[in-house]
């Protein structure tokens, strides 16, 4: 399965506007996986400890790409690659 851009628009939108209305991580990433239930990995994580680049930087977070087509997922920069997404949530000083 690939991730259009317009997709990728949708999943950073929700995941801003619920940030932004001070929902916690946790919430943000079930509210995404119950808005996009046929993505094969929706996981949140601290930006900090994300070694890969974001595909995405958005107010507050980063977006990061999944490629779960193989028995291990691993990050990726190609949407056409991708099967979900990891959100790193931001610290206030990053």
């Amino acid at each position: 399965m690939a991730l259009s851009l317009e997709r990728i628009d949708s999943i950073a939108n929700l995941a801003g506007s619920l940030f932004a209305a001070g929902e916690k991580l946790d919430s943000v990433v079930r509210r995404v996986r119950e808005a996009h239930p046929d993505l094969s990995n929706v996981t949140g994580s601290h930006a900090a400890v994300m070694a890969e680049d974001p595909f995405r930087e958005e107010a507050g977070f980063n977006l990061y790409l999944v490629d779960g087509s193989n028995h291990c997922w691993l990050i990726t920069d190609k949407p056409e690659a991708a099967t979900g997404v990891v959100i790193g949530q931001r610290d206030e000083d990053d």
